[in-house]
C-alpha cells in the first residue's frame, strides 16, 4: 500500500521559552534536564523538545496529552503563530521556518485554518459575516463570499440561523461557526485546539461526530489537540501522546491501547475499553485448516467488541476475510483474552 504524502513534516523540534533559550537545545547536557532543573539553572521552559513527525495527506493526526505537556505550544508553531526555537517545519515540502512574512501570511489565509476553544467570533456580526470573515480577509467580494459563507452553514448544521449574532447561540452552534469559518476558506489542513473542551459532554459528543462526518465527506487533512483519551480515540487515525514536551509514543489507537511504550501510557489508557479500540487482528490465531468454518465473516478491521457479539450470536468460530483471503479466526477464548489483556499465543498472519 502507498504511504499517503506528507502534508507537514516536523523534525527535531523545539520551542524554549526564558533567557538565551536558543542554547538548550544544543546543549546535551541542558537538553537532558527535567522541567525544574531546567527553569532551576537556566530560568528558561522546554514546552516542546525535541518533536519528529508527520501529518500524511487526508489523515486526523492527534495531539494528546495533559495540561502543560506541550501539545498547544506544538500546534501554534506548525504556522508560526510560535516561533520555535530549533529544529525544521516543512509544508509540502517547503521550508516553514524560512517562509517570509508575504508567504507566512499565504499560509495562515489559505493552506491552514485554526479552530480554537474560545470561538473568537466577532459579536456585532451576524453568522454569515462570521462565517464570510476569512474570505473578506481574502478580498472576495461581499455577494459571492456571503453566497461560500452560507453554503459551509449548511454544511455544518446552522441554517435558519444566519443572521443571528453569536451572543443569540448556544455554545455547540457557536463552535459551528467557528469551524464553517475555517472550512469556507477552504483550507488544506484544519487545526484544531482543543476546540470542544468547554462545550458540555453531550453538545461535545455532537461536535465530535460533526468532524467525523466532515472527514468522511471531504477527506480533508486535520490536526487535532485535546487532553481527552476518548475523543483522540474516536477522532485519530494516528495519535501522538505527549509528556513534558516529547512524544512518548506515536501510533494508531489500537497500537496506543494494544502495546503501551511505557508505564505512563500504560497507566494513561489503563481504563480503555479495549474491546472498543483493538480489532480482530489483535486476537485472531491461524486458521489451521479452518478457512472453510460456517461460521461469520468479519472484516479485519472489526472491532473486538462487534466480534464478540457475533461470535455469541452464532454460537460459532468467526473467519476474519480480506479480499476473499482468511487471515485467521477467532473463537471465544481468543477474543476474552484480548478484554482482559492477555495477548495471542500465536499471531496469525
Amino acid at each position: 500500500m502507498n504511504t499517503p504524502p506528507h502534508v507537514f513534516s516536523v523534525n527535531k523540534l523545539w520551542k524554549v521559552f526564558g533567557p538565551k533559550a536558543d542554547r538548550v537545545p544544543g546543549d546535551a547536557e541542558l537538553s537532558e534536564l527535567d522541567g525544574a532543573e531546567l527553569r532551576r539553572r537556566t530560568g528558561c521552559t522546554a514546552a516542546v523538545r525535541d518533536v519528529s513527525f508527520d501529518v500524511r495527506k487526508g489523515e486526523v493526526f492527534v495531539v494528546m496529552g495533559l495540561s502543560g505537556s506541550g501539545k498547544s505550544t506544538l500546534v501554534r508553531c506548525l504556522t508560526r503563530l510560535i516561533e520555535p526555537t530549533s529544529g525544521g517545519i516543512t509544508m509540502d515540502g517547503e521550508d516553514v521556518l524560512s517562509m517570509n512574512t508575504g508567504r507566512l501570511r499565504e499560509l495562515r489565509r489559505h493552506r491552514a485554518a485554526m479552530v480554537f476553544q474560545h470561538f473568537g467570533l466577532l459579536p456585532h456580526r451576524s453568522v454569515v459575516d462570521n462565517v464570510a470573515y476569512g474570505l473578506e480577509i481574502q478580498g472576495m467580494g461581499r455577494a459571492q463570499r456571503r453566497s461560500r459563507a452560507a453554503e459551509f452553514i449548511g454544511k455544518v448544521g446552522l441554517e435558519g440561523l444566519e443572521n443571528r449574532r453569536p451572543g443569540q447561540l448556544s455554545g455547540g452552534q457557536q463552535q459551528r461557526v467557528g469551524l464553517a469559518r475555517a472550512l469556507a476558506v477552504d483550507p488544506e489542513v484544519l487545526l484544531f485546539d482543543e476546540p470542544f473542551s468547554a462545550l458540555d459532554p453531550l453538545i461535545r459528543r455532537d461536535m465530535q461526530e460533526e468532524v467525523v462526518r466532515l472527514h468522511r465527506e471531504e477527506g480533508r487533512t486535520m490536526v487535532f489537540i485535546t487532553h481527552d483519551l476518548n475523543e483522540a480515540l474516536k477522532l485519530g487515525d494516528r495519535i501522538a501522546l505527549m509528556r513534558d514536551g516529547r512524544i512518548v509514543q506515536l501510533g494508531t489507537p489500537e497500537e496506543i491501547v494494544g502495546s503501551p511504550a511505557d508505564d505512563y501510557v500504560r497507566d494513561f489508557v489503563r481504563d480503555v475499553p479495549r474491546e472498543q479500540v483493538l480489532t480482530v487482528r489483535a486476537a485472531m490465531r491461524p486458521a489451521d485448516g479452518e478457512e472453510s468454518v460456517s461460521g461469520p465473516a468479519l472484516a479485519p478491521d472489526t472491532t473486538v467488541f462487534e466480534a464478540i457479539e457475533a461470535v455469541v450470536r452464532t454460537g460459532e468460530t468467526a473467519r476474519v476475510v480480506d479480499g476473499g483471503r482468511c487471515l485467521g479466526v477467532v473463537d471465544h477464548a481468543c477474543l476474552l483474552g484480548v478484554v482482559a489483556g492477555i495477548p495471542a499465543v500465536k499471531e496469525a498472519a
